[in-house]
């Protein structure tokens, strides 16, 4: 995992527009939730960096991260709810792309990738 978080870092640098714009504590907060203190993070976070290239649907979703339907359903959700990204369509042929608050804000997922990385790295000891 550790691996292709790095991957995501490099992703998002290639694609982050050099301006430096400053990330509010709320948006921060939001994305740092989202992908670090719940279990389905990672999921979100794969999905996310998989919209960047280009919008799909929740099928095409799961064949390509090789994630559950429902899985990818469920994330989708969540991350529709909180302007991640945005679904043109209904029902099953809806295609997913990321949304324009999400696209502004890409460079505040590097915080969130780096707390991640973090968090599934980190070794737990008991005493």
């Amino acid at each position: 995992m550790s691996n292709q978080l790095l991957e995501f870092k490099e992703i998002l640098r290639s694609r982050h527009v050099t301006e430096s714009r400053k990330i509010d504590k709320q948006t921060r907060k939001l994305l740092l939730y989202l992908f670090t203190s719940t279990r389905g993070g990672f999921s979100r976070l794969r999905i996310i960096i998989h919209l960047l290239d280009q919008p799909c649907n929740t099928h095409q979703l799961a064949k390509k991260l090789d994630l559950d339907y429902k899985a990818v359903q469920h994330h989708l959700k969540v991350l529709e709810k909180n302007n991640m990204v945005s679904k043109i369509g209904e029902k099953y042929g809806a295609m997913f792309h990321l949304s324009n608050f999400l696209e502004i804000h890409i460079g505040a997922l590097d915080e969130a990738i780096e707390k991640l990385d973090k968090k599934l790295n980190h070794k737990k000891v008991y005493l």
